[in-house]
């Protein structure tokens, strides 16, 4: 199942720590407290539950959210790169879609 993990931690220290976590799980960084990607329920609740553990009692709130193949495939993503990334101008809509959402566009302009 994919999700999609979203955080707001003050200590920086825990917060890399988090970071470290959700990456050794396979996860991809979307953003500096926000990552994406696929596990299973067993691996998502394991990683809430190593998350808990890093947090402690500091302040923080973290969010796993589960997103259905169904709705994932439902996303639409614009993400301008440096041209040297390998990612420049993904787009991750099919071509049928990105037409028809590029009318819906013009229609509301």
């Amino acid at each position: 199942m994919y999700l999609l993990l979203i955080y707001d931690i003050s200590d920086d220290r825990i917060r890399t720590k988090i970071a470290n976590a959700c990456q050794d799980y396979g996860l991809d960084r979307i953003q500096y407290s926000a990552f994406e990607g696929r596990l299973a329920r067993t691996h998502q609740e394991e990683l809430m539950l190593k998350i808990k553990r890093l947090l402690g009692r500091q302040t923080g709130n973290i969010r796993l959210m589960p997103i259905s193949l169904k709705e994932w495939d439902k996303r639409i993503e614009i993400a301008n790169y440096d041209s040297q990334d390998e990612k420049f101008d993904d787009w991750t809509r099919s071509d049928d879609d990105q037409e028809m959402l590029e009318e819906i566009l013009d229609h509301d302009l």
